[in-house]
């Protein structure tokens, strides 16, 4: 068989791979697969269901491994240098190399946490999340800068209300490592109501501070970090729109 030949019945062989990785219904087995492997990872961890079906479980969690190593394969001599021009399938690449890298250190249960990162491949598989994805990493300069600002506003309210309500509750606004703790629970709207009331016993007036901090820090400046987000997902849909 001359080199022409074989080269030729390799390219045929290229196209047919391409055939399949375009194919709906391999995108779909392989969500499957990622789903169930997720399931499979999920039932681990419960000691019950491991003394009764653990090697089955074990069993099924390799088999899907080597699939997705198998697949990486085909798709590496399916599109040869340009396999690595595309970011989405580093993203693969580096998700299955840590998942493998787990199991064959199975004895180093860090390692073996690992595993479920092999989850995130529901992303790559999934133009909808890949969107969300792309809108995000493409929103981090304008994110920065937000970040900034909230980071001052942050650290401007540990300092007044560590000089505030150190002194009488030192154990929320002692020192300033204490209020910027608490800060960031009053942030996320956790119980912030119980510590205010607790506060205002001592100190009536502590609703102004409470009550503005929540308003600029969590109803203001991370809207802001919602709207750079979504605005970023939107020029992205717009730009697909006109290559379409």
């Amino acid at each position: 068989m001359s080199d022409k030949t074989t080269l030729t019945m390799f390219q045929q062989f290229q196209e047919s791979l391409n055939k399949l990785f375009n194919n709906n219904l391999f995108t779909q087995i392989i969500i499957a697969l990622i789903v169930i492997n997720g399931i499979v990872l999920g039932l681990q961890t419960y000691p019950g269901v491991m003394k009764e079906y653990g090697v089955f479980l074990d069993t099924l969690d390799n088999v899907i491994l080597y699939i997705f190593v198998i697949e990486l394969a085909f798709k590496l001599m399916a599109y040869g240098r340009d396999f690595f021009k595309d970011p989405w399938n580093l993203f693969d690449l580096t998700i299955v190399a840590i998942s493998f890298a787990a199991e064959q250190n199975g004895a180093f249960a860090v390692l073996r946490v690992l595993r479920i990162f092999r989850v995130l491949r529901l992303i790559s598989t999934s133009e909808s999340l890949k969107k969300v994805v792309e809108g995000f990493l493409r929103a981090i300069p304008g994110l920065s800068s937000i970040l900034l600002i909230l980071l001052i506003l942050f650290y401007i309210s540990a300092v007044i209300s560590t000089s505030l309500f150190g002194e009488k509750f030192p154990e929320l606004f002692g020192s300033l490592e204490n209020s910027l703790f608490s800060l960031f629970q009053i942030m996320t709207l956790e119980s912030w109501s119980v510590i205010a009331r607790d506060i205002m016993k001592v100190y009536p007036y502590a609703w102004i501070f409470f009550v503005s901090y929540i308003l600029i820090v969590t109803f203001s400046i991370l809207n802001l970090f919602i709207a750079v987000i979504v605005d970023s997902m939107q020029q992205i849909s717009a730009n697909n729109r006109q290559k379409d």
